[in-house]
């Protein structure tokens, strides 16, 4: 875009935030695929299969409800990124048009908190790894205890090295992780194969992992478990079916954006999420119990080089995810609260402590720590902004925005001081449903305070969220 003159609040436009134009525009279908398909060999996703079994799914029950979770919140993904592909804008500026040119950043703080979460939980994967490299080696030290409030010592020590490692990363430049990321594109896919192929030799074939049953005793139990784990699935792509916008704006086209997803995200989370599965499953025929965390699964295997490979690989993986997918947003949306005094290193640090003081080895303690105390709680934040933001652009604008006005403090959506109340408004209604549930599920109010159907919403948290948002958000804006 040439009339950058147009563009005349500087607290409002830099380079990184500048529309893209045409002629940069130049991703295709399999670059978005080659994109979900990185993107979605990582540990947590493993350890997102591996918790449906852990929680009492069998094979088929799990892989299913991951690919309706994937398949689910891929609609809200492809839509988000329309804006993205047609105004060459990221996330930031796109959520400008709903929120305000001030008020866009509760949507990116609220984001931008998340990363921060999972950028602690990759973190103590991390320094879990490093712990179990020296117990290859001194089988004396004891497995990490998450039933306290702290782990043991060592275990934090190990958790903290790893932790200043990112830091150091964040100092040294984002630029330094290239060939980690070239790595790990190598390593996971080789050691997923590796894993699933031991798992069914160890097992004696894919039959007695297949035969596994469900831990279910009747159809109401298990029902009560999908629809908060199906949530959950949904939940764990939430932040990124909000800032899509943020790889959509270098589409060739509208079709290379929403093809490549389709073909790259359910099918490559469901495979990733198969080998979680059927690894999960043999563990309970190989070691008599389900073991759905990697790290304490690989620190099983008897050769203490294997072991020390293992994790080796674990570390170096999980420090190149965690440094691209959990810092560069969230420190850039830090950074964006205050230009002139936060830069993007100081943005990464804010991240770091942040991270650390989510308790991150608490919420990856058990498969229901995972799904409901984690996934279900953060997407009860992101559904009500999704919501918000797909009304808000097909079915209050019908898909026109006004991209010099997004870089105005004076344009069409300041709405008078930089806010729109109504958008807020809205964020508010959707998340109030589920927060009875969430204080339940964290022990802070007892079963019986309020109504049992009230306190289940937070079962069905994103959608709840995302349907009461978006029908507030527009009934608002009609009224105008």
């Amino acid at each position: 875009m040439s009339e950058k003159q147009q563009f005349t609040s500087a607290s409002l436009y830099n380079e990184d935030l500048a529309p893209v134009s045409s002629s940069d525009r130049k991703w295709g279908t399999w670059n978005y695929a080659a994109l979900w398909i990185s993107m979605s060999l990582c540990i947590p996703t493993y350890m997102l299969a591996s918790s449906l079994i852990g929680g009492g799914m069998n094979w088929w029950q799990a892989i299913l409800t991951i690919f309706l979770g994937n398949t689910i919140v891929l609609i809200p993904m492809i839509l988000n990124g329309h804006a993205g592909a047609k105004y060459g804008i990221p996330f930031p500026v796109f959520v400008r048009a709903s929120f305000g040119t001030k008020g866009a950043n509760i949507p990116a703080m609220l984001r931008a908190i998340v990363a921060c979460g999972w950028f602690g939980i990759q973190t103590w994967i991390g320094g879990a790894s490093l712990y179990n490299i020296l117990r290859a080696w001194n089988p004396s030290l004891a497995e990490i205890d998450n039933s306290s409030l702290f782990p043991q010592a060592l275990p934090m020590i190990c958790f903290f090295v790893f932790w200043a490692l990112n830091m150091f990363i964040i100092y040294l430049g984002v630029d330094s992780i290239k060939k980690l990321l070239v790595f790990k594109a190598f390593f996971l896919p080789i050691a997923a194969l590796a894993l699933l192929v031991w798992a069914i030799v160890a097992a004696n074939g894919l039959g007695p992992i297949l035969n596994q049953p469900s831990k279910f005793e009747t159809t109401t139990a298990f029902w009560n478990y999908f629809f908060p784990a199906l949530t959950g699935m949904v939940g764990f792509w939430a932040t990124l079916s909000l800032n899509i916008p943020d790889f959509t704006r270098y589409a060739k086209s509208q079709k290379a954006q929403v093809n490549g997803q389709i073909i790259g995200l359910p099918p490559s989370m469901t495979f990733f999420a198969f080998v979680g599965v059927i690894v999960t499953s043999a563990t309970a025929i190989i070691y008599g119990n389900t073991e759905w965390d990697i790290v304490k699964l690989a620190g099983k295997f008897d050769s203490k080089l294997m072991v020390t490979i293992a994790m080796v690989g674990i570390i170096i993986s999980t420090l190149a995810t965690n440094i691209a997918a959990n810092i560069v947003s969230p420190a850039n949306d830090f950074a964006n609260l205050a230009p002139q005094k936060i830069s993007f290193r100081t943005g990464g640090y804010i991240t770091g402590i942040i991270g650390v003081l989510i308790f991150p080895w608490k919420l990856i303690a058990d498969p229901n720590g995972y799904i409901f105390t984690w996934l279900i709680a953060y997407s009860s934040l992101l559904g009500p902004v999704g919501g918000i933001m797909i009304i808000d652009y097909f079915f209050i604008r019908n898909k026109e925005l006004s991209t010099a006005d997004l870089y105005n403090e004076s344009g069409i959506y300041s709405y008078g001081n930089g806010f729109n109340s109504k958008a807020i408004i809205a964020l508010l209604v959707g998340i109030l449903p589920n927060l009875p549930g969430f204080l339940l599920q964290i022990k802070m109010i007892s079963a019986d305070t309020f109504p049992e159907w009230i306190s289940h919403l937070y079962n069905y948290a994103w959608f709840v969220g995302f349907i009461v948002s978006g029908i507030v958000y527009y009934i608002l804006m009609k009224k105008r």
